[in-house]
């Protein structure tokens, strides 16, 4: 049997934390024979309804679970950690604006930075959920200096699932037959959904889908499914987020099902395809397991796809450039 894997969920008593919980018991996130001590980690005033939380989980009987820990104590929510899932951050509120909304969570994730570099697992995988995900992933990793940089990942799979489902929707196939589906860029409405390698049964993207229709319904609605979801449920993406976690990881830790597919994923930029260095930006990526991921480089892209990754970097650079002034207002 596999080493036991210590996974902490931050912000655990929120809707995604209550999807997550039971995918990491069962396996569909470390792997299905890897046993798990899971640490759940929420602000004090959560504590009670992380009690509750636990008790569902003592019920569920799950045969992989070895140890479940409750806590709103930082350093001891860190402790040896080998996967942290970010999934806690705070959100954006009515009339907050991105300087706001950046200001509130880079106190949050230079705290968890810092945590992390002086409690985690030297080796620890991390993958940051919480909004702005891409912004919040950098600021976590420069607090961490003792875990390496390709150890740091922002979601995107949850973009790139809704990608490949609205493709596949379209096409009237199994989500299964579409393949090689891009998100580049940040997790905002600037990311850049992107059929232009993929295939669907084989066949080339470009024979089975109309350009007009790429251009006014596929992009706009991938890059816009989360407010589409909130307007419906008057409530975010929960289920699905976390469905988006459980792939992630998954595939980070154990490989990718498909060998002749990829995956996006946030990770730091090294230059590839022009987009700056060190920012956290969505690339397509080959996962061989074992947390090694390689960015797929050389592919030839469309001039209006180009210009959509630059746009995309632009916001990245700016959030970057906030962060920056923002700590340089509070070292004042």
């Amino acid at each position: 049997m596999p080493a036991t894997k210590r996974v902490l969920i931050t912000g655990a008593a929120g809707q995604i934390g209550y999807s997550l919980i039971p995918l990491v018991a069962l396996g569909q996130v470390c792997g299905a024979s890897t046993p798990v001590d899971l640490v759940l980690f929420d602000i004090p005033q959560a504590l009670d309804s992380l009690k509750g939380l636990l008790l569902e989980i003592e019920d569920g009987a799950y045969p992989l679970l070895r140890k479940v820990i409750v806590t709103s104590d930082v350093s001891e929510a860190f402790q040896g950690v080998q996967v942290a899932l970010m999934v806690g951050g705070f959100p954006r509120l009515p009339g907050m604006d991105r300087k706001d909304l950046l200001a509130k969570n880079a106190q949050i994730f230079v705290a968890a930075g810092k945590a992390l570099d002086a409690h985690a697992d030297k080796d620890c995988k991390v993958l940051v959920v919480a909004n702005p995900a891409n912004t919040n992933c950098f600021i976590m990793q420069q607090n961490a200096p003792s875990i390496p940089k390709t150890n740091f990942t922002c979601l995107t799979r949850l973009d790139h699932n809704r990608a490949v489902s609205q493709a596949a929707i379209k096409a009237g196939v199994p989500a299964g037959s579409v393949k090689r589906v891009t998100i580049w860029g940040n997790h905002s409405n600037t990311m850049v959904p992107d059929l232009s390698q993929a295939t669907v049964e084989g066949k080339s993207a470009k024979e089975v889908f109309d350009c007009q229709w790429v251009k006014d319904s596929f992009t706009p609605t991938v890059q816009n499914r989360g407010a589409a979801v909130l307007a419906a449920r008057q409530k975010s993406s929960a289920m699905s987020a976390a469905n988006g976690v459980a792939n992630h990881v998954h595939d980070w830790l154990n490989g990718s099902a498909d060998k002749d597919d990829w995956v996006s994923m946030g990770v730091v930029s090294e230059g590839w395809y022009g987009i700056a260095k060190d920012i956290i930006y969505s690339f397509p990526v080959k996962v061989t397991g074992d947390g090694k991921y390689t960015v797929v480089e050389g592919l030839t892209l469309p001039e209006e796809t180009v210009a959509a990754l630059k746009n995309s970097e632009a916001e990245l650079l700016k959030e970057k450039a906030t962060f920056e002034e923002i700590q340089a207002e509070q070292s004042a």
